[in-house]
């Protein structure tokens, strides 16, 4: 089966791409997809903006098509970045989100922190799900590791002993919340009576 996704994000295709392998399941992006300006990402949760996202881009196709929100939510934050990660410190990029997140964390001892999923699927424009993947983990005192892409470095996964950063992409795809979102994403796909 092909699945079309819309994302301009490298790091998140190259997870999509590892969790459709896993799944016998060929994601690809949606054709022209660099010639359709992207939507003005204006939802106040991670499901808004997926669904937001998947039904803009979905109108292009009458395949099967998802897209992503995602992000992380720090609890000594309120939530924060949230839907604001990928441009927390503006449109500085991942090292400077990096660097405003520790400088927010500067001294505080509740670091617990979690990555947020949602995937939102279309067919013909139409929504038919979506499908949600969080994973538990703490904010490091620095970042560690130069794997994976945004907040990986300074994510610590205690079962790994170590950042996503430090992990390898097949580790991390194992038990991430991109990868929950996707692995239930790909068993509703699966399922005869859909």
């Amino acid at each position: 089966m092909i699945v079309h996704c819309a994302t301009t994000s490298k790091g998140k295709l190259r997870e999509f791409h590892e969790a459709g392998s896993l799944a016998n399941c060929q994601v690809e992006l949606l054709p022209g997809l660099d010639g359709i300006d992207p939507p003005v990402e204006a939802g106040a949760t991670f499901e808004d903006n997926a669904i937001l996202k998947a039904l803009y881009y979905g109108a292009h196709t009458p395949e099967y098509l998802f897209a992503d929100d995602s992000g992380l939510a720090v609890d000594a934050l309120g939530g924060a970045p949230g839907v604001f990660s990928a441009r927390y410190a503006g449109a500085a990029g991942d090292e400077a989100n990096n660097a405003l997140l520790l400088q927010n964390l500067e001294g505080v001892k509740d670091r617990s922190a979690r990555f947020v999923s949602v995937i939102a699927l279309v067919k013909a424009g139409k929504l038919v799900r979506t499908f949600r993947g969080v994973l538990e983990g703490r904010i490091a005192q620095g970042p560690s590791g130069s794997g994976g892409f945004g907040y990986d470095p300074l994510f610590y996964y205690p079962p790994f002993k170590c950042t996503f950063g430090q992990a390898s992409l097949d580790r991390k795809m194992q038990v991430s919340h991109r990868a929950l979102a996707m692995q239930a994403m790909f068993e509703y796909l699966a399922t005869p009576s859909r």
